[in-house]
């Protein structure tokens, strides 16, 4: 296993942390061990929640099936009228109320956010569509391979940046540059 940081090459997989960056390695590898995700993250998004926006709409469209279409006609037959009239009431406003209510204070499912049984199937395999296990080996040209280019290079001239060792020698060097 290599270091995400660095990429220092760790000696084994239980390694808890990177020897030359000091990052947290744990983690790293429970996370190669799974095939990219954490089972701990699986668990928490296999659970699912009932008090959730959409639960909430659906409760409010049954509420008022329930008291617009169930027990209103049911009152009316049995000529109970102020039932009738209260529950047509209790049915339209209530139905109202949970609609509202759901849409604005109930969160979204967590299976619209993050799927349990789409888990992404990463693993260190597939990363950049390779089927290498390690990281390639570095890749350096040799200093004995490197060749100028043609006719474009010419080394500097810093010898007249050299401070002389004495006065003499670079009054001797400017006196013979005259001469000449």
């Amino acid at each position: 296993m290599y270091c995400p940081r660095c990429g220092q090459q760790q000696v084994s997989e239980e390694t808890k942390f990177c020897s030359r960056c000091g990052f947290p390695l744990g983690l790293v590898s429970e996370i190669l061990a799974h095939g990219g995700f954490l089972p701990q993250l699986a668990e928490l998004y296999k659970s699912k929640k009932w008090l959730t926006k959409k639960n909430g709409v659906v409760f409010s469209i049954l509420w008022m099936i329930f008291f617009l279409l169930i027990l209103t006609p049911f009152w009316s037959i049995v000529d109970a009228d102020e039932l009738a009239s209260l529950s047509a009431i209790v049915g339209v406003f209530g139905g109202l109320m949970w609609l509202i209510a759901s849409l604005v204070l109930l969160k979204s499912s967590s299976s619209d956010a993050f799927p349990a049984n789409e888990l992404p199937s990463a693993n260190a395999n597939n990363l950049y569509s390779t089927n290498q296990k390690t990281l390639p080996p570095p890749q350096a040209q040799p200093a004995q391979s490197y060749v100028p280019p043609a006719n474009s290079w010419k080394a500097p001239n810093t010898g007249e940046f050299a401070i002389p060792q004495s006065v003499t020698e670079g009054t001797t060097k400017l006196l013979k540059k005259d001469e000449e």
